[in-house]
């Protein structure tokens, strides 16, 4: 057995500590979108693999037998060719999927199909927004450019930002409700967009958003292909046959 994990969640590092422990021999992927990512106790590569013929390549040439993709639930162009390489080479796949925000009482949020859309959901007249977004997309919003925009980034941002008014803090999370409750008020932050991403390491800032009665604009996840999925460690490991590992509580 050789394991290849698509990383780059919190998730993600939880996979890796358990493979690591069962000594399944496993190779960690790292996309390298920051640029200190959270050593892991398995060899690691960093970098794209050429779309899904290199990473049906890759699977060929270092005899993987099993991928589980662990990567974000908006990361789709990585799922996708995760499938159509897995598919195309008959490697078998899982994904690990962590579930999805869901409204609480208390919660004024709206729902947006895709992460284009929040930016038709914000108002029009100015307003503070805390853009809970990455790096990534933050250009879309230039096209309101009237509001002010909290940045919350894990590496400094290099060159100029798209967006005329705004404010970056440097950050890694999980982070905690003291800590978003009073980045939130410290910045009179009016309106928060974010992803659906579910998971515990950036589910503070709903939990701050609700108490502080802050309306909440969030992008739906992308649709993904395939039906074997798996909502913990311990299903994973026991999917790859290392249910022991699977009850230490990893």
């Amino acid at each position: 057995m050789r394991v290849l994990l698509l990383g780059g969640t919190s998730e993600a590092s939880q996979m890796a500590k358990a493979l690591s422990q069962a000594a399944v021999n496993s190779v960690f992927s790292y996309a390298g979108r920051t640029n200190a990512p959270v050593p892991q106790p398995l060899p690691t590569r960093v970098g794209g693999f050429g779309g899904v013929a290199g990473l049906a390549a890759y699977l060929r040439r270092e005899a993987i037998t099993h991928v589980i993709d662990a990567t974000h639930p908006f990361a789709a162009g990585m799922s996708r060719n995760a499938y159509a390489a897995c598919t195309q080479t008959a490697t078998p796949l899982i994904r690990l999927e962590r579930p999805a925000w869901q409204a609480q009482s208390g919660d004024d949020w709206t729902f947006v199909p895709t992460l284009e859309d929040t930016v038709a959901a914000l108002p029009d007249e100015p307003a503070r927004v805390f853009l809970a977004i990455g790096k990534q997309h933050i250009g879309l919003f230039a096209t309101k450019p009237q509001h002010h925009y909290l940045l919350r980034l894990v590496d400094v941002p290099v060159g100029d930002l798209p967006l005329p008014y705004t404010a970056v803090v440097i950050a890694r999370g999980p982070f905690d409700v003291a800590q978003d409750l009073a980045l939130l008020q410290d910045h009179e932050i009016t309106h928060i967009v974010a992803k659906n991403a579910g998971g515990r390491g950036a589910e503070a800032k709903l939990t701050a958003a609700r108490q502080l009665g802050l309306p909440v604009i969030l992008a739906d996840r992308p649709a993904l292909p395939g039906q074997n999925i798996a909502a913990d460690i311990g299903a994973v490991m026991a999917w790859l046959g290392h249910d022991q590992v699977a009850l230490r509580g990893v």
